[in-house]
């Protein structure tokens, strides 16, 4: 069974993180991910893209669960950045298409970069953003570290990145960090209506405006996402990791 589901209408391609309870990200995952923007990339039948969440949550990150197998097997979280969100990030900021988020609750982690990576952010009104890497003692990845002090700048980042709060919606927009704020019931429609109308436009020009944007302002994202792997190389070896995954799993608050 699929975890992300796709549907193309009118020239909008509809992916939905599906992978129930709260649509956290494993390797099948963003396979299927990069495999669906490798696809829009290349279809001209594709002109925008919108990337949601089912239920209730957008994406709650990578799955713990495949983390201590990894450790388990002691698989390189660097290697497997670079297999993994680090194309994905880079196959959403370089598609010269639009691609509309459609944040319809809490995100965090690797969901909060590829929400980030995305060209417009609509969120519903109860939706949250939380950095959460450092709760389980681990450094930034998937772009969070260059994209999220673009937005909102490196004091705020900092700040949230260091306490591990989730920002709520309404701070999001004042932010600058979402487009839009709608509510819940409204943002598919909202969503889908601002993708047709970026799908009815010069699509070409929109790609050549997004090529701007990343050189004006993120011209070192390659080298970023490389760095973020390394960091995090260093930090899944360290005891923090180990007690904060630990205390993920056992609903407690961890002993840094």
């Amino acid at each position: 069974m699929a975890n992300i589901t796709s549907d193309l209408q009118t020239g909008v391609l509809t992916l939905t993180i599906n992978r129930p309870p709260v649509n956290a990200l494993d390797l099948k995952t963003i396979t299927e991910l990069q495999a669906a923007f490798k696809l829009a990339a290349r279809d001209e039948n594709i002109r925008c893209v919108v990337l949601t969440g089912a239920g209730a949550t957008f994406c709650a990150g990578h799955e713990v669960a495949e983390m201590l197998a990894a450790r388990g097997e002691k698989i390189s979280y660097r290697a497997h950045l670079l297999a993994t969100y680090n194309p994905l990030i880079l196959q959403i900021r370089q598609i010269e298409k639009p691609v509309v988020a459609a944040v319809n609750g809490p995100v965090a982690g690797a969901g909060l970069g590829i929400a980030l990576a995305c060209d417009l952010r609509l969120a519903a009104d109860f939706a949250r953003f939380t950095v959460g890497f450092t709760g389980i003692g681990l450094a930034l990845d998937s772009g969070v570290s260059i994209l999220l002090p673009a937005l909102i700048g490196l004091g705020r980042t900092t700040e949230f990145a260091f306490t591990n709060e989730a920002i709520p919606a309404k701070q999001a927009l004042e932010w600058g960090l979402v487009n839009r704020l709608v509510g819940a019931a409204e943002l598919e429609s909202e969503a889908a209506a601002l993708a047709a109308s970026l799908a009815a436009g010069p699509v070409g020009a929109f790609g050549l405006a997004k090529r701007s944007f990343n050189r004006a302002i993120l011209s070192n994202l390659e080298e970023a996402l490389d760095y973020e792997a390394h960091m995090q190389q260093i930090a899944s070896k360290g005891e923090e990791h180990r007690e904060g995954v630990a205390a993920f799993l056992e609903k407690r608050s961890p002993k840094f």
